[in-house]
């Protein structure tokens, strides 16, 4: 695992307020966990110990990225390594960057640095070749369509239109005729690094990562961007429709964000790609073709109704599967992923905490995942996003505060957290980066 305009509001209603109690005692249970020491958990874990690759990367000598292992190696409030020659003015291009665009405050974090470091940690993944990279440590240090969808989506309501085109060019410029995206590229765009093969989930965010950036333009904007990236958007239309037989039938197995090979449909990726297909009928309709708008609309619908029927029974990551395993598909089907919040997904949601909740008061991938003890940054900021999305200012907020007290010393956020509260794996993230920045524009005025 790696690691828009607001595309609506959720429809507001008794069956909305009634599937939103359980969603409020799912943060009373995080709040009380996520405070306890590992050991008054009432579950055993194998606690997994993973090192910290990096505090954070920074900017050094030529433009060059590297790990810092100290944050006094960098100037103050910069990802900047102090004793660089050029540093000065690396560090002014940061902050005419930063006053390019906005930096959305978090109600009740006011005093945090959280999402001004999260956008400069997205800047910095990006320098070397315009995208972000999913984070610098070799192993990551490629483009996942996932990551970049989200990413793209964070610079674009943040006020960074050309960081977040440039995305979008890139992914338009790898995607092959098929539609279909591999699992990630060399930052470059020369090919695919492996032989991990195809993940169908980054079709749907791709496509609405899109919708994302050319809701966010000016309406005056909007024709010449959908023609620049018309290639994406009818190659991940059709290849979205075709999976799903025009949403009539679930898409085929296959590895989503867990990374791992699948024999049954997930969750994640079905979510996806209504979301995918949903977006696209609004890009469409953007575009003056309301035939493709419609098309796309109807196959959106009635994959809806197909999750809804195959999934419905608790949201399991799999069909059939027990509601413990709920994971973040559920978290796709909601808003900003979707325009409006079912109350059954809704629903599902609020047993997020109690199904990933790990000891330090994070979240796993899913409630099937393994008890290793460890809290995902992906995980939890997503969740995060979700909350802001569905007006749970509380819940959003509480997952925040927890990011924010568990970031790096150099105030980065790490992919993962310990049992003891301890960051571990590598910082910084682009996903927790970019879902941190979009669930704070979220809560926003």
């Amino acid at each position: 695992m790696t690691t828009a305009a607001p595309a609506g509001r959720p429809r507001t209603g008794r069956p909305l307020r009634r599937a939103l109690r359980p969603l409020a005692l799912g943060l009373v249970v995080v709040l009380v966990y996520g405070l306890c020491p590992a050991g008054a958990a009432s579950r055993a874990v194998r606690d997994r110990v993973v090192p910290l690759d990096a505090l954070t990367t920074g900017v050094g000598a030529g433009g060059r990225l590297e790990p810092v292992q100290d944050a006094a190696l960098l100037l103050p409030g910069s990802r900047v390594l102090a004793g660089a020659p050029g540093a000065a003015g690396r560090r002014r291009a940061e902050q005419a960057w930063l006053a390019s665009g906005s930096v959305p405050a978090v109600p009740g974090l006011e005093g945090s640095t959280m999402v001004r470091d999260a956008l400069l940690d997205l800047r910095t993944l990006a320098l070397p070749d315009g995208v972000p990279v999913a984070a610098w440590s070799p192993p990551w240090r490629y483009v996942w369509p996932r990551d970049s969808a989200l990413a793209a989506a964070a610079l674009a309501r943040t006020g960074h239109p050309a960081d977040a085109a440039a995305v979008l060019d890139f992914l338009q410029r790898v995607q092959p005729a098929s539609g279909v995206f591999a699992a990630r590229y060399s930052p470059d765009g020369s090919g695919v690094p492996d032989d991990r093969g195809e993940q169908l989930d980054g079709t749907g965010w791709a496509l609405w990562a899109l919708a994302a950036v050319v809701e966010a333009a000016p309406a005056a904007d909007r024709a010449a961007l959908l023609a620049r990236w018309a290639p994406l958007l009818d190659r991940s239309t059709a290849a979205a429709r075709a999976a799903v037989d025009d949403g009539r039938r679930l898409p085929p197995a296959g590895p989503d964000y867990w990374e791992v090979p699948e024999r049954r449909p997930t969750l994640a990726t079905a979510a996806l790609l209504r979301a995918g297909l949903a977006a696209a009928a609004r890009l469409q309709g953007l575009a003056g073709d309301p035939a493709a708008a419609e098309r796309a609309g109807a196959a959106a619908d009635r994959l809806a109704a197909t999750v809804r029927a195959r999934f419905g029974d608790g949201y399991p990551r799999h069909p059939g599967g027990p509601a413990s395993s709920v994971d973040l598909g559920v978290v796709f089907l909601l808003p900003p992923f979707a325009e409006h919040a079912d109350p059954d997904a809704v629903a599902a949601f609020a047993r997020v905490p109690r199904a990933m909740l790990r000891p330090a008061g994070g979240l796993a991938p899913g409630g099937s995942w393994r008890d290793d003890g460890i809290s995902w940054t992906t995980s939890t900021s997503s969740c995060a996003l979700a909350a802001a999305a569905l007006g749970d200012r509380a819940g959003a907020q509480a997952w925040l505060r927890w990011l924010d007290a568990h970031r790096t010393a150099a105030g980065s956020l790490p992919e993962k957290v310990l049992a003891d509260g301890s960051p571990a794996a590598v910082a910084p993230l682009a996903w927790a980066s970019a879902a941190v920045v979009l669930a704070a524009v979220e809560l926003g005025p």
